[in-house]
């Protein structure tokens, strides 16, 4: 009942029972992960908003390919044009993320 973000007039709100077991070191990282996905998701979303705004980068996302940045649409009509090296990238880079969270 002493955590931040507890308030009046619900109180400590756990409707699934996550915190049943009353373990302090579940609960601090479910909090940190929970701020984590909060942080990717506005990131997400900047980075869906912010092409349409001030345009896409010069050049080739793929030479091989010949793929320009202006060709690859926004949202997920992207998942088909991004080539397979560049979901490699990402999924190491998530990978490498979630690996070195302290």
């Amino acid at each position: 009942e002493n955590e931040l973000g507890v308030q009046a007039p619900v109180g400590f709100w756990d409707p699934a029972g996550l915190t049943a077991d009353g373990s302090v070191e579940n609960f601090n990282r479910r909090r940190q992960t929970e701020l984590k996905h909060g942080r990717i998701a506005m990131l997400a979303t900047m980075g869906y908003i912010t092409p349409e705004i001030t345009g896409k980068f010069p050049g080739y996302l793929s030479y091989s390919g010949k793929i320009a940045f202006a060709d690859v649409p926004n949202g997920l009509a992207a998942f088909s044009k991004v080539p397979s090296g560049g979901w490699y990238q990402i999924a190491t880079y998530m990978a490498f993320c979630e690996i070195s969270q302290d």
